[in-house]
């Protein structure tokens, strides 16, 4: 979410000497996207970034995709999912194309070292539980319906207070607000369903000065480098810029009605390169007298659509259990289930809560994904009388 931010102590301006008490320079580092033409922060250092002990290869980070298959709606069942020693150890890559990676993560436990993703935005919706990331742009507490996005190269660890289970979204590209958001200087408008004050950014800066040995494991080019630092990669006394993690609840969504039933694109929060995420939340009906307020048949000519159940009752949805996620990809049509269209007429309200990443281009099955289907899920709309 780009806004101008600063933390810790900065010098008046920037590429100037800027001195410790004891007479030497802090660091200064431009930290930035698309060369030196997109978001960017500068940040101070109390020792050379490049500083590197020791490099090693951990080995190929990408998924391994499976054949589709004849295309069919599915729906998978991440409540199967192993509790990870650390949330990265326990995350799991159900989907994926060129342009993102869907993923769940169940974890019991922070991390005992770092880890920098130097080829992808990750994004980490928190289903279950609360805790800490930390950065070197300084700490952000996360609690149940939290997005954390995290940029390009920012070095993170989470600390859990309690078991945790996540919703994860990698992408080769940024996440932003949809542009029909902003006005021409970036500016959340008036009808934006969240505005700025919802945003929250690093508050608190902790800065580093102990040496050691840091483990930083980086991803890039697709596979794994551990990189081990003589000195704590939390040694920034300050910074600012446009570029640093944040946070963004769903609670905070403000749901978009209408008349009549509105299409899927109000509830969009965020886009990326070729795939956008809309929030479901809980909203009023549609206030029609004779409205509908299950969504009608659509085919997703050019989208498949990823929804990820968090609460709620899902209205439209027969065979659907709370943190189950369904795939209906473009070349069907899907609707709701027999009997979910007439069940709905005359409902007031949802109370359901759900995360949805539409992609413009195939999403490929993982091996995991296929482990935890519900092969039975294509069939309930066979139920009924055929109507």
């Amino acid at each position: 979410m780009p806004f101008y931010h600063t933390l810790g102590t900065i010098p008046h301006k920037r590429h100037v000497q800027f001195k410790k008490p004891n007479g030497k320079l802090y660091r200064e580092e431009v930290m930035g996207l698309e060369g030196f033409s997109s978001l960017q922060s500068i940040l101070y250092h109390h020792y050379l970034p490049p500083r590197v002990r020791h490099t090693e290869d951990m080995g190929q980070a990408q998924p391994e995709y499976v054949d589709f298959g004849p295309i069919r709606h599915r729906a998978f069942r991440t409540d199967l999912i192993p509790v990870g020693s650390d949330p990265l150890a326990g995350r799991i890559s159900l989907l994926g194309n060129n342009d993102v990676i869907l993923g769940v993560a169940r974890a019991g436990k922070g991390m005992s070292y770092y880890y920098r993703n130097s080829q992808a935005y990750e994004t980490w919706w928190v289903h279950e539980g609360s805790g800490v990331l930390k950065s070197q742009f300084g700490n952000l507490s996360f609690r149940k319906g939290d997005y954390l996005v995290i940029p390009f190269g920012v070095t993170w660890q989470m600390d859990l207070r309690e078991e945790c289970k996540f919703f994860t979204i990698e992408n080769p590209s940024q996440i932003e607000p949809p542009k029909r958001y902003r006005n021409n200087y970036g500016q959340l408008l008036e009808h934006a369903p969240y505005c700025e004050r919802d945003i929250r950014v690093p508050q608190e800066l902790e800065t580093h000065t102990e040496r050691g040995e840091f483990e930083v494991r980086i991803k890039v080019r697709n596979r794994i480098s551990l990189h081990v630092l003589d000195y704590h990669p939390f040694d920034v006394v300050g910074w600012d810029g446009y570029l640093y993690p944040w946070i963004f609840n769903i609670e905070d969504f403000e749901p978009i009605t209408g008349r009549l039933h509105q299409p899927p694109p109000v509830h969009q929060a965020f886009e990326g390169r070729n795939f956008v995420v809309c929030s479901f939340v809980p909203r009023l009906f549609d206030y029609h007298p004779q409205g509908i307020p299950a969504p009608y048949n659509h085919s997703n000519i050019q989208s498949d659509e990823v929804l990820y159940y968090a609460e709620g009752n899902f209205m439209s949805r027969k065979g659907i259990e709370r943190g189950d996620i369904s795939l209906h990809p473009f070349g069907l049509s899907h609707g709701p289930q027999p009997g979910m269209t007439e069940a709905s007429i005359g409902k007031k309200e949802t109370l359901e809560l759900a995360v949805m990443v539409d992609t413009f281009n195939p999403l490929q099955l993982t091996k995991q994904a296929v482990e935890l289907e519900k092969t039975e899920y294509m069939s309930t709309w066979l139920e009924g009388n055929g109507e």
